[in-house]
Formats: C-alpha cells, sequence, structure tokens
C-alpha cells in the first residue's frame, strides 16, 4: 500500500529533526488516509524537501502538498491552487498568483477540520484541471525530482 511506501522519504527526510520529520510524517498520514486512491509526488529540491498530491502524476493537477524547508526547517502545508479555494477564515499565507499554505509549528494547532474543507475543495478543483481522464492514476508513490546539490542549513 503506497501510504507505507516510505522509504525513499524518510531517507530525504534525514537531514532535518526528528520533531520535522514527525510532523511531516503526521501531516502525510493526514492527507493518505482521506484521499488514498491519489499519488504521492515527491521532490527532494535544492531548498526543500516537498511532496503532493495529485490525482494523475502531474504537478499541475498537484491539490496539496508538504514542505520542509532546508534553512528554515519551517514546514508549510499547502495549496498548489491555493488561490482558487475559498479560505473564509484566512488562514493561508500568500499573494501570489497560485500558492497558498500555513506555516505547521506542532500537531496540536493544525486545524484538522477546517483544511478538511478546504481538501476537498482543492480537490474537486485539482480534479476539473484534468482534461484527459486517462492520466488519472491510482495510490503511487512517485519521486518526480532529487537534486544532487542541497542548500545547507544555517
Amino acid at each position: 500500500m503506497p501510504k507505507e511506501t516510505i522509504k525513499d522519504l524518510t531517507k530525504f527526510l534525514k537531514p532535518f529533526s526528528p520533531e520535522k520529520q514527525e510532523i511531516a510524517l503526521w501531516l502525510r498520514d493526514f492527507v493518505w488516509d482521506l484521499y488514498p486512491k491519489c499519488n504521492e509526488l515527491i521532490y527532494d529540491n535544492y531548498n526543500a524537501l516537498a511532496f503532493g498530491w495529485s490525482p494523475t502524476d502531474r504537478v499541475g493537477h498537484t491539490f496539496c502538498n508538504i514542505a520542509v524547508g532546508r534553512t528554515s526547517g519551517n514546514i508549510h502545508f499547502g495549496f498548489y491552487w491555493g488561490s482558487e479555494i475559498a479560505d473564509p477564515e484566512k488562514k493561508l499565507i500568500g499573494e501570489g498568483n497560485q500558492y497558498r499554505y500555513m506555516l505547521v509549528e506542532n500537531k496540536k494547532d493544525f486545524p484538522k477540520t477546517y483544511i478538511k474543507k478546504l481538501l476537498k475543495e482543492a480537490y474537486a478543483n485539482s480534479l476539473a484541471k484534468v482534461k484527459d481522464k486517462k492520466q488519472i492514476m491510482h495510490g503511487l508513490t512517485i519521486t518526480k525530482s532529487i537534486s544532487g546539490k542541497k542548500r545547507e542549513k544555517k
């Protein structure tokens, strides 16, 4: 089962503190439990480790993601097309054309009920962006990129 496929992700999380690893994996479980038929896309990049969920294998169809910054260590729980979903409680950060996120410092303060509502809308929005329904795949974990060089923590 993909939720248990964490070998690459565990390796990519090693440079981060045990607390950051625990929160990132807890958030991952939260999303997998809600969307087990989606695909997890992993990007171990220069500035951050990011992993998100998509009904396809394309980043443009991603509806949510988790990113752990290399220098700041901040954990973002974000919405790839966050500018297109409602945020009535104004909990999301970001003013760009697309991405919105919240900083997650601990599990206790994470607004699960509110985020579930946003996820539902974000997922529907993501599915609407899939023009060719043959692209839809189910339950895969796909490592999309691994940056050879990583930014050093300060």
